[in-house]
């Protein structure tokens, strides 16, 4: 088992309210809820997404040890990705990167590279996420800002 996915799945297991802003859509809260939860035998976590916004897409995931921890992307316009995971003290952080020599971590029609950092609060009863995008992979710009509230 992975003591970095079990460490995660810990912290992370339960439902969640999210409030989120995107730089594409300016003056828009964004609000929606999130409920992860372990796949029986806790070696992968599912975590579905929704939106009450027509333009941020709902989304279920799959986060588990897959050739290292990986978070494998769905979402309800058909769109595939695969993000690294890395736990850190603080919280955990995901990235795509475009350019990566094993081919693996953005879908054909992601031009770009993502990173988003989660930081746990108010003793994980709260996360807050900032997440970052690249078209070169060194001019980095503000994406999604995401936070999430426990709400079991």
């Amino acid at each position: 088992m992975n003591a970095d996915l079990q460490n995660l799945g810990r912290r992370l297991a339960g439902r969640w309210s999210t409030e989120a802003t995107h730089p594409g859509l300016p003056g828009a809260i964004i609000r929606g809820s999130s409920e992860i939860d372990w796949l029986e035998g806790e070696r992968f976590l599912i975590y579905r997404s929704s939106y009450d916004h027509p333009d941020i897409p709902d989304s279920i995931s799959i986060i588990g040890d897959t050739d290292g921890l990986q978070m494998h992307y769905f979402d309800k316009r058909g769109v595939h990705r695969i993000l690294d995971v890395t736990v850190t003290g603080e919280g955990w952080e995901m990235a795509m990167d475009r350019h990566s020599s094993a081919g693996s971590f953005a879908s054909p029609d992601a031009p770009f590279s993502q990173r988003i950092t989660y930081t746990f609060e108010d003793e994980d009863r709260t996360i807050s996420g900032k997440g970052m995008l690249s078209y070169d992979n060194v001019n980095w710009d503000d994406d999604l800002q995401i936070t999430y509230r426990r709400v079991m």
